[in-house]
Parts: C-alpha cells; structure tokens; sequence
C-alpha cells in the first residue's frame, strides 16, 4: 500500500485547519499557500471530506471550511478512506489458479492462505491509520516546534 498524494494532502488540509486556525474558517487559498498544495487539487479534495463528513464548508468572505468534528474525533484511517477508499494490502484472488502444483501458477489453497493473510495484515495497516488523530498531528507540530501564525517563524508542515 502506498498512500498517493491525495490522501498525504487531505490529512495535511485538516492538520492545517486544525492547527494554524483553531479551527475556524480557512480559505482554500491559505491553506494551499502555507502547505504547497495546488488550490484547485485541493478544493476537489475538500469536496470528498465534507461528503464523508469531516468538514464543514462556509460561504462569504469570512467563510472557510472547518473541521465537523473535534480534532480529537478525527482519525487519520477516516481521513485516507474519505479520499481513497478501503485501507488494504490488496488480494492474491485475482491472479488465475489451477489445482495442479508445479506449472508455475499458484493453486487455490496457496491463494486462500495469502487473502487470509493480506487481511489480516490490512487490518493491522488499518489500525494504525485509525490509532492517529488529527489532534495528534497538531500535538506532534508543538514538540517538534511548528510556530503558529504571528510567531515571527516560517510556516512549516509535519507530514
């Protein structure tokens, strides 16, 4: 599993929500400029996470979006399945089988054995995503020194 740039870019978009506004509203535009994400990638993302329900959108000139839940609440799993889809391995059931062992394809027990465990590995995966909260990501921005807006230091992003 590799997580493309999209699922990389959502979870920064709420990190940034979370973290340089207190979640309040934030312009596309701010976002884009302070995480270096094209602003038109990432309102089609913004799109995907307010249908799943993580962001709220507000119209107007101090509009923005905001997170729908507390940063606490939101997990990095449902931020990656909001814009990817299921968190998996993948399956070896694709590939063709045959029960005769020795021509080179694998037999039907042998591709029973590896989705069995190609689930539970992406199970494993999964729980990690969901062990991290958008909170933790603004946690970790502390300790590791990310200044806020007004602090005199350049914008810097942890992801």
């Amino acid at each position: 599993m590799k997580l493309s740039n999209k699922g990389r870019y959502a979870v920064r978009a709420l990190f940034d929500i979370a973290y340089f506004n207190d979640n309040q509203p934030t312009q596309v535009k701010d976002i884009s400029l302070r995480q270096s994400i094209p602003s038109r990638f990432l309102e089609q993302i913004f799109q995907e996470l307010k249908r799943a329900g993580l962001v709220t959108a507000k119209r107007g000139p101090k509009g923005g979006y905001t997170l729908a839940q507390s940063p606490q609440s939101i997990r990095l799993g449902d931020v990656v399945r909001a814009v990817e889809g299921p968190i998996e391995l993948g399956h070896a059931s694709g590939e063709k089988t045959t029960k005769t062992p020795g021509n080179g394809k694998p037999t039907r027990d042998s591709l029973r054995v590896m989705d069995d465990l190609f689930k539970d590995l992406s199970g494993h995966v999964e729980a990690c995503f969901d062990a991290v909260s958008v909170m933790d990501i603004c946690e970790r921005a502390q300790t590791l020194g990310v200044r806020k807006p007004g602090t005199g230091q350049k914008y810097a992003y942890v992801i």
